[in-house]
């Protein structure tokens, strides 16, 4: 029988951060006070954390990118500085800026 590898409890920490748990979830799924879990253990916190935020990013541009228009739009506003307004009339336009080396660049485009 093979014998079960043993994960070392950094790994452990940053694997289970990595899956969004709390400092409190993991501390009590650990059995460590929170306190100690924070002071010891913070390095292995941030790097699962953001683990988990590379995760995601990579999900939500793959998403975008395979034609999710959503998505598509959030990220335009998160990343490209787009947005969208909407007058009284019910008419939107949506801004688009775009910086170019040495100056900035500007379009709209207005839908009726």
């Amino acid at each position: 029988m093979a014998k079960k590898k043993e994960i070392a409890e950094e790994q452990k920490i940053e694997k289970l951060a990595g899956f969004g748990l709390t400092n409190k979830e993991i501390s009590e799924a650990l059995g460590y006070d929170e306190n100690t879990l924070k002071r010891n253990f913070e390095i292995f916190l941030i790097k699962g954390r953001g683990n988990l935020r590379e995760r995601l990013r990579r999900k939500q541009l793959d998403v975008a990118l395979r034609g999710n228009v959503a998505m598509l739009i959030w990220l335009g506003k998160q990343y490209l500085n787009q947005a969208e307004k909407t007058d009284e009339s019910g008419n939107y336009s949506i801004t688009i800026k775009r910086k170019v080396i040495g100056s900035e660049v500007e379009a709209e485009f207005t839908k009726n």
